[in-house]
């Protein structure tokens, strides 16, 4: 995946070398070197932090868990990342997810850098007390990188509020007396979190959805009509009429997202099917989405799974394997999972014509390039799924302050932030014939690569 970022932020950079209306003052020799070192700059991390955390078992056994933390780019302010808890985390994927954040923050006017953080287990395979003595150890090891001004981690796969409590105070213990709201965010309310940081993922990538197919159409119905761009076509085609949609996902983001679906008023949609890590549920006619949400919070999170559990729910629904919601002939495809999910070895099966990645790097490079050879328009991770670290930038802001916002105001803010951004990208997608994806990272290269020129890094 490494790899794949570093390819995207490359050919950026390549097709912006010909654009003399940006950056003017470079020109000739002098161009072509400060692009190399633009080059060298963003496709390669800061900072590479990485440790065994040791840890007592319950059972007596001593541990030694491989944990991580990537700093890529702090030209626009300090690092900021999840921290994710997952088995397959690995340094490339880390790092790569660093490079993701950099480009997001970027792209939304968001003051902060990219940064990750992973710790290599299966969280359900450990206590409650086993998760505390991990949050602990890892702010621990990392203690001299992390800060309000520094570094600033958040949830991710595998963790959430909770463990973003835990490390808050682990991280207030050790710098007794110096600034700690801000050292994390996406903490509970209780804790100075922000009110809406749940569900902010969630719903902003339903809104860029929603503002694909109705908001930006309505507004600009005319442009879009003249337009040779696939999302024109598509959008024209798909508005006002009958969606199907299949999230894959049913966590914090695809729950939250597949509930805004459910009660839009601006889109005729209906989810016929969501998944999880054990089951894919399909119903031709439309989920009960808010049952599956009450069934889901009682039962770990899981959905249900056999036709017992289906019963149980008060649903009606058809057991299929979880893979089986990547191939539906939907309309609509939400990636809300993990990485590589459509691939070289499964791409040729996907039959819908819009998929929004409300994971981070679903769908690989080699996949990208043949779905968009077929006309799908795909709505990016870099764009996508930016509500979380918007969120946090206002409980970031607000736990400075100590004065807190209504979660009308956060989701109003955070709506409105998204809308610029589409607003910024969406007439040069529409006019370039670039894919919605290279367009977004144009975009944050320009900024990136305009401020490091400014504070005089490219010589």
């Amino acid at each position: 995946m490494a790899k794949q970022t570093t390819d995207i932020i490359e050919r950026s950079l390549q097709s912006l070398l010909g654009e003399n209306s940006f950056l003017p003052e470079l020109q000739d020799e002098a161009r072509t070197k400060a692009f190399r070192s633009l080059t060298a700059i963003l496709s390669t991390p800061n900072h590479i932090h990485k440790s065994y955390l040791r840890i007592a078992r319950e059972n007596g056994e001593v541990v030694r868990i491989p944990a991580f933390r990537m700093q890529h780019n702090d030209t626009l302010g300090p690092y900021k990342g999840g921290i994710r808890f997952h088995e397959s985390v690995n340094e490339e994927e880390i790092i790569n997810l660093a490079a993701l954040m950099t480009l997001k923050n970027a792209l939304h006017e968001v003051p902060f850098g990219g940064g990750k953080g992973g710790v290599a287990i299966n969280p359900r395979e450990y206590s409650t007390r086993e998760l505390y003595r991990i949050c602990a150890k890892y702010v621990q090891y990392f203690t001299d990188i992390l800060g309000p001004d520094k570094d600033i981690p958040a949830p991710d796969v595998g963790t959430g509020s909770r463990e973003m409590d835990w490390m808050m105070s682990e991280y207030k213990s050790i710098h007794y007396g110096k600034p700690y709201l801000g050292s994390f965010t996406g903490k509970s309310v209780l804790n100075g979190g922000s009110l809406g940081r749940k569900e902010a993922t969630g719903k902003g990538v339903y809104y860029t959805l929603r503002y694909l197919l109705h908001d930006y159409l309505i507004e600009n119905q005319q442009i879009l009509i003249s337009s040779e761009c696939p999302y024109a076509a598509t959008a024209l085609t798909y508005w006002n009429r009958p969606l199907t949609m299949a999230v894959q996902g049913f966590g914090n983001v695809g729950s939250v997202l597949a509930t805004e679906a459910y009660h839009c008023e601006y889109i005729n949609n209906k989810v016929v099917a969501v998944s999880d890590r054990n089951v894919t549920l399909y119903n031709s006619a439309g989920l009960n989405i808010p049952a599956l949400v009450q069934y889901t919070a009682t039962n770990l999170g899981d959905l249900p799974s056999t036709l017992e559990q289906v019963n149980a729910a008060g649903i009606q629904a058809e057991i299929l394997d979880r893979e089986a919601i990547l191939y539906l002939d939907v309309d609509v495809l939400v990636l809300a999972a993990l990485e590589d999910q459509i691939r070289l070895d499964n791409v040729d099966q996907i039959r819908s014509r819009i998929i929004v990645e409300g994971a981070n790097a679903p769908i690989t490079g080699e996949a990208d390039e043949i779905l968009l050879g077929k006309g799908a328009v795909i709505i990016p991770d870099i764009l996508a799924n930016a509500g979380g670290v918007i969120v946090s930038y206002f409980e970031w802001l607000q736990g400075r302050e100590t004065q807190y916002y209504s979660e009308d105001e956060v989701i109003k803010q955070l709506l409105n932030k998204m809308k610029a951004t589409m607003n910024a990208v969406y007439p040069s997608y529409l006019g370039t014939g670039r894919s919605l994806r290279q367009t977004c990272y144009n975009h944050a290269i320009m900024k990136l690569s305009t401020n490091l020129y400014i504070q005089g890094k490219l010589f």
